[in-house]
């Protein structure tokens, strides 16, 4: 919680136990945060082990780039990894980080549309 905290995102009490997290980005956008005991409730599949399988890559679009710089510094800060560098493609500004449990993460701010 204290990662996510960190870059942004606020605790919903009301959905949070000693087994679950429910963390806020916006009106829009939640993220869970599961014990494996928990987690196994919803699905009956193995879970990935993120530190070094990529099971996903979760996106969001921020306001700007100083916005992309400035979470992506916070994850740093928080104990998250930055597996590539920036990059800029016109169009597009992004940053990914991995989280502590090694969840992919990309951050970007689009200029406009690609055509």
């Amino acid at each position: 919680m204290d990662f996510y905290t960190t870059i942004g995102f606020t605790n919903n009490k009301h959905f949070t136990d000693e087994t679950a997290a429910c963390m806020v980005f916006s009106e829009e956008i939640y993220v869970m945060l599961l014990t494996h005991a928990k987690f196994s409730e919803f699905t009956t599949k193995e879970i990935a082990t993120t530190s070094k399988t990529a099971a996903a890559i979760l996106s969001l679009e921020l306001k700007d780039n100083e916005a992309v710089n400035a979470m992506a510094e916070k994850a740093l800060q928080a104990g998250g990894k930055e597996p590539n560098d920036p990059k800029d493609y016109g169009f597009m500004y992004l940053r990914g980080f991995e989280d502590l449990d090694g969840h992919n993460w990309e951050i970007f701010y689009m200029y406009q549309q690609p055509k």
